[in-house]
């Protein structure tokens, strides 16, 4: 997995402030995201800082199971969030380099604040190992996550103005979320987390036992299959969305470029969800990338 930078490496005070901060999230989102970092270098200078401070967030908020020492260590790390979001965190909220950059990003593009904290409500389900009961369930999962932020960035490229696409948004984050999922299958696992929806494992002979314990089995290949079929069609959908979408706002749905190449590896024969690391090279990723942005334009 990518290098790890601390969201909390030095408080935004020092080192320049919201210059740091800036620099920090972009730091943050290389390590931790490239996929999203290097879609960001296509987008307007102007969006760039914004765009990173966006996804340093949402990088931050899913990281809270990992660095906090039980549910509820982790439930205060994402009402503090909260509270900063709305304005009701003690102390200073700009001491931490990404809530700094975020708040600049909100006011400097007008952004709402309730996404943001739907996003946050979303995370909770991270904290504890509660099965995904249906689909309907993860794509709601997904839309709360990955369509919010397809969403929120095209209207940091469109400059605050309503660049239409909701529903594109919708469908992509979707899509998205859950190429990502199984690619993180393997990690997930070993951490006792079954994002998988329940209904579908069920329908493949699978328990959640079968993944967090390894077994795995053709059963969790099917179930793996049928939502990569998921995703297909949410891809298909957002191509079919594309018109509706202002030619600026296209540029936030870049790191979608990548989706299909994910699931063909997916699709290979020495496929293993539990093992295989699914990557492609970056020249490609970089690539896909370019010819996306060439065409968004």
């Amino acid at each position: 997995m990518a290098d790890r930078v601390s969201e909390n490496a030095a408080p935004a005070g020092e080192g320049g402030g919201l210059d740091f901060a800036l620099r920090h999230c972009e730091a943050l989102v290389r390590a931790g995201d490239p996929d999203r970092y290097f879609a960001t270098l296509f987008a307007p200078a102007a969006a760039r800082p914004h765009l990173f401070a966006l996804y340093a967030f949402s990088l931050t908020v899913a990281r809270v199971r990992e660095a906090a020492t039980n549910p509820m260590a982790g439930e205060i790390r994402l009402q503090w969030w909260r509270d900063a979001l709305q304005g009701e965190a003690r102390g200073d909220v700009r001491a931490n380099p990404v809530a700094a950059a975020l708040e600049d990003a909100i006011v400097g593009r007008r952004l709402g604040r309730q996404p943001f904290v739907d996003l946050i409500d979303a995370r909770v389900f991270d904290l504890y190992d509660d099965p995904m009961p249906r689909l309907n369930d993860l794509e709601g999962y997904c839309g709360e996550t990955a369509s919010s932020l397809f969403r929120i960035a095209s209207l940091i490229v469109a400059e605050g103005a309503d660049p239409g696409g909701a529903t594109a948004a919708g469908h992509a984050g979707v899509a998205y979320g859950i190429v990502g999922l199984l690619r993180a299958l393997p990690w997930h696992a070993r951490s006792g987390q079954v994002y998988l929806p329940a209904d579908i494992l069920t329908r493949h002979g699978v328990t959640r036992e079968d993944i967090v314990t390894g077994r795995g089995g053709p059963g969790l290949k099917g179930a793996c299959a049928d939502l990569r079929g998921v995703a297909r069609r949410h891809l298909e959908a957002v191509r079919a969305q594309h018109a509706a979408l202002a030619p600026a706002a296209r540029l936030a749905f870049l790191p979608l470029a990548l989706a299909e190449d994910y699931l063909a590896a997916m699709e290979r024969v020495s496929y293993d969800p539990l093992n295989t690391l699914v990557e492609i090279p970056r020249w490609r990723r970089l690539w896909r990338l370019w010819r996306a942005a060439r065409s968004a334009r």
